[in-house]
């Protein structure tokens, strides 16, 4: 869990087949905790084809039932077939957008949020921003995509600085987003 806050939260992330990962671990989260899918991450890698939506897409009923029986997983159906799903709405934004990263960055105008948190107690839930997020991927048919859900992605991928300005991460990802 350190090593994931040090190295890896809230640093601004633009490349497609990492934004789909986070996609898939956050979708994978919901009604969990992070700590529970981070652990579990390797074994989401393998299950579904090194996080690439094309082939996630093309899974078919016979992967769901193989999925249902993995271990390195979390074993929920309708998990595993929202993946599928997600993985096919996601090529479907490339192709509108030119990339996932274009159409998500654009509900913040392309610039990562500063949240200025001071303390833990101050981070939020959800906010305006994450709302809209997720109302519109859920118009767009993905899944397990909650504003809340939605708002920890934003996180987990810099689109919001939510490292508490004391955090040495703070400073380092603001630092990331204007490179």
């Amino acid at each position: 869990m350190i090593r994931y806050h040090d190295e890896e939260w809230g640093v601004p992330i633009k490349d497609d087949k990492k934004i789909f990962e986070f996609l898939v671990l956050e979708s994978a989260q919901a009604g969990l905790s992070w700590r529970t899918i981070l652990y579990r991450r390797n074994g989401y890698k393998r299950a579904f084809a090194n996080f690439n939506p094309k082939k996630i897409s093309k899974f078919t009923k016979k992967d769901v039932n193989k999925l249902l029986k993995n271990i390195g997983i979390i074993r929920n159906k309708l998990k595993i077939e929202s993946t599928i799903n997600n993985a096919k709405r996601f090529l479907e934004v490339q192709r509108e957008f030119g990339s996932f990263s274009k159409y998500m960055w654009g509900f913040v105008k392309g610039k990562q949020i500063d949240g200025k948190r001071k303390t833990l107690k101050d981070l939020p839930a959800i906010t305006k921003e994450a709302e809209d997020f997720s109302k519109d991927l859920k118009k767009r048919g993905f899944k397990f995509l909650g504003p809340t859900v939605v708002y920890a992605h934003m996180q987990a991928v810099g689109m919001v600085n939510d490292h508490t300005a004391n955090c040495f991460c703070y400073t380092r990802c603001k630092k990331t987003t204007k490179q």
